[in-house]
């Protein structure tokens, strides 16, 4: 019985491609708001009754740091409530984004404000009240600190794209790890009549492809004189014909599709082996899943917290020495350090928000898929739906009357992070 026009399309499934750590981020914006937001009354109700305009500043100040949390905090509900909602079309997965571009835009603003300041305090320098600037540059600092522990844990630092190196192969029977090939759990070695050899699955230039390599000196390897098949758990066999590689080792003609998960089979002469291949979770991390709405607020605290120990500093030396300069000075370093953090933020979320095409080996791997089927991939495009989803939508000529789209779209269901696939078919004429 044919499984029905949903199941095998796709049809009907849901949009809901909001990260992870999405609820979790949710509540650490929250309580930063609360946060910041019991220190602003505190710092205006204090400066009012106690007459100290600086402190009063300072929970204006301390407001605008809630106000940018905000868009952060708001961007996460309406994504939450909104997941389901039919009339975004690819959902609500790039809100975030979104959001993150935008705190990015007021960090930029921020920037040239305090550098603004800075060079007016350079030409026209203001006496500086020193007993109540340094307590509330050093309350600020506490706050952001506090703040950016409540945002810690998030993977807003970055992304590895790549594979671990250096690991021993658990495969290697006599215990030694295989050079340039260590993938954990790629390379197998085998023992033959005529010396060793290893088969690894080498992804550093993708698609994916099998190399063999000889480990015993003296040992030729001919391209014509071995071939390695691939059996997976569903049944489907695969056969690799090699060529020479760029060095001393052979390299498959056939890229080989995901999952690395296979039995495989070298033949060697007249000498058959049979080793096995298992998926490793590297092959996991390779869609981004930054949650770069939740990075866009842990910046802007970390950006406040080192523009208030450049405060700190400038004002002690000012201080000690004399040097009223050092503030705006300090002032001026902040507004370029926060400029260039807004830079990396806009252009990160701006390429997102512009559909830029996020991760070239996804796009490989689709392309080797098709060719490995023996077709012909007339068109793609690959971007990003939100943290850690990835949309992709295909055209594809072939000449195989069972390669249709549902053929496909349970092919490419195995690429990790893939989370909506649309494919087009276009059946290439018999000849004759």
């Amino acid at each position: 019985m044919n499984a029905p026009l949903d199941a095998q399309f796709g049809i009907g499934h849901e949009h809901v491609f909001l990260g992870e750590s999405h609820d979790k981020n949710e509540r650490k914006t929250w309580a930063v708001i609360a946060l910041c937001g019991v220190m602003m009354i505190i710092e205006i109700a204090g400066g009012s009754i106690f007459g100290s305009l600086a402190l009063v500043a300072d929970g204006l100040h301390m407001s605008t740091h809630a106000s940018a949390m905000l868009i952060a905090a708001l961007a996460y509900t309406y994504a939450r409530k909104h997941a389901q909602d039919r009339r975004f079309v690819f959902g609500t997965g790039k809100l975030g984004d979104l959001a993150g571009f935008t705190s990015a835009i007021i960090l930029a603003m921020i920037a040239l404000l305090i550098g603004y300041e800075a060079i007016n305090r350079f030409l026209a320098p203001v006496p500086i009240r020193f007993g109540e600037a340094i307590p509330i540059a050093v309350l600020g600092l506490i706050v952001n600190i506090v703040s950016a522990w409540l945002l810690s844990g998030s993977d807003h630092h970055g992304h590895d794209h790549g594979h671990g190196h250096g690991h021993a192969d658990e495969h290697d029977h006599d215990g030694h790890a295989d050079g340039h090939h260590d993938h954990a759990g790629e390379v197998q070695r085998i023992v033959t009549a005529s010396g060793a050899i290893t088969l690894s699955i080498f992804e550093d230039g993708v698609p994916p492809v099998f190399r063999i390599e000889s480990k015993s000196p003296g040992m030729a390897l001919a391209p014509g004189n071995l071939s390695v098949s691939t059996e997976r758990a569903d049944g489907t066999r695969q056969i690799f014909a090699f060529k020479q590689g760029g060095g001393d080792f052979l390299e498959s003609i056939q890229s080989i599709p995901e999952p690395h998960a296979f039995k495989a089979i070298a033949r060697l002469g007249g000498e058959q082996h049979t080793v096995q291949f298992a998926e490793h979770q590297h092959h996991e991390h390779t869609v981004d899943s930054r949650d770069h709405n939740i990075r866009a607020a842990y910046i802007h605290v970390i950006a406040d917290a080192a523009v208030s120990v450049l405060a700190i500093v400038g004002l002690l030396l000012a201080k000690t020495f004399g040097w009223l300069w050092m503030d705006p000075l300090a002032g001026i370093v902040g507004a370029f350090v926060i400029a260039n953090w807004s830079y990396g933020l806009i252009r990160v979320t701006g390429a997102i928000l512009m559909d830029m095409s996020p991760d070239e080996t996804v796009a490989n791997k689709i392309k080797a898929v098709v060719e490995t089927a023996g077709d012909k991939l007339v068109d793609l495009h690959v971007w990003r739906l939100g943290p850690g989803h990835l949309g992709a939508v295909l055209s594809v000529i072939s000449s195989a009357p069972t390669h249709g789209p549902a053929f496909y779209h349970s092919t490419l269901q195995r690429l990790k992070g893939l989370s909506h696939i649309t494919v087009e078919v276009h059946q290439q004429p018999v000849a004759g």
